[in-house]
């Protein structure tokens, strides 16, 4: 039983996480898309003022130029991809974690388990956390370690900014790279 809600644990903090990630992407990317629409409209308004060619030709130059530059680093970013796999993980941890809730406590069998570990460990390997801010992270694990919930590995000290001290979590200051070198 224990193991089922650690289990279960780290799957809702997962989908927590995840659909978290999710909003600030989508965010990401619905910012990014705001001077392509400014863009292209000055470049309807630009082009519709003047009847001559050689009137709007520098206007034209430059807001081309500004729009091919946003165009890159919206395809750099990859923040519209990035919105969709995070969407679609956090739909499949909490499905995950519908299936463990569903479980009795006292039906639980070993193979039962060992497969929704499998599922959880295939889950977390298509999960890039670099792509996750550190803020989110940093929120979403001290929510769960304040309520006494177990985290993943993936947020549980890595990020390196708590520790937990005779059941208290305090901020660990680190040391600037300055100071370490």
């Amino acid at each position: 039983m224990k193991n089922k809600i650690k289990l279960l644990d780290r799957c809702e903090c997962l989908t927590l996480l995840l659909s978290r990630a999710s909003n600030y992407w989508s965010k990401v990317t619905f910012f990014l898309n705001i001077p392509l629409v400014l863009t292209s409209s000055a470049m309807c308004i630009i082009n519709s003022i003047s009847t001559n060619a050689n009137d709007v030709k520098i206007p034209n130059i430059v807001v081309n130029a500004v729009s091919v530059l946003v165009m890159s680093t919206i395809s750099n970013i990859k923040s519209s991809e990035k919105y969709d796999k995070f969407k679609r993980l956090s739909q499949h941890f909490l499905e995950l974690s519908q299936e463990i809730d569903a479980i009795e406590d006292d039906d639980i069998e070993i193979e039962k388990y060992n497969i929704l570990v499998l599922k959880y460990d295939n889950l977390i390997r298509s999960c890039d956390f670099e792509d996750i801010p550190t803020h989110i992270k940093n929120n979403v694990s001290m929510l769960f370690i304040n309520n006494n919930r177990n985290v993943p590995i993936q947020l549980n000290g890595v990020t390196g900014t708590f520790k937990r001290n005779s059941g208290e979590i305090k901020d660990i200051k680190l040391a600037p790279m300055s100071e370490i070198v």
